[in-house]
């Protein structure tokens, strides 16, 4: 699985920060920085990043990330030298903080809450597969 992101339709609402902050922490302390995604904001074009490291190194973590129609793996999108580092971290505890897809199977936040389609999650064909939130 690869998370396509497609920073045309991104409106920068940080969903998907909320998302994975609220899925992987305690519900009452929702924290965008403690996110293993992130939409920063730049000369008004709006960047999601995700939290590696995707690449071809012999670990756990062997994911691509879709930007566009381009195919990173991680450490080329935040210039890691090292498979085990990441952008981001816990800013309480300074653990590295990588996309785990939210979990095995995968079932990712930022894709389901994404409210216009600007994440989504392809197979290794490039196809879509379809997330969405669970109504009560």
């Amino acid at each position: 699985m690869k998370l396509r992101i497609d920073m045309e339709m991104c409106i920068g609402c940080r969903r998907c920060e909320l998302a994975c902050s609220l899925n992987h922490y305690d519900k009452d302390s929702v924290n965008p920085k403690k996110s293993r995604i992130r939409a920063w904001i730049k000369d008004d074009k709006i960047y999601p990043v995700v939290s590696g490291p995707f690449n071809n190194a012999a670990c756990t973590s062997k994911h691509e990330i879709m930007i566009g129609d381009r195919v990173y793996d991680g450490c080329s999108v935040c210039r890691a030298p090292c498979p085990e580092k990441s952008w981001f971290q816990e800013p309480d505890t300074g653990i590295l903080l990588k996309c785990d897809f939210c979990g095995e199977p995968a079932d990712p936040n930022c894709v389901k809450w994404c409210p216009c389609n600007a994440i989504v999650a392809v197979d290794d064909d490039g196809e879509i597969i379809p997330y969405t939130m669970e109504k009560e």
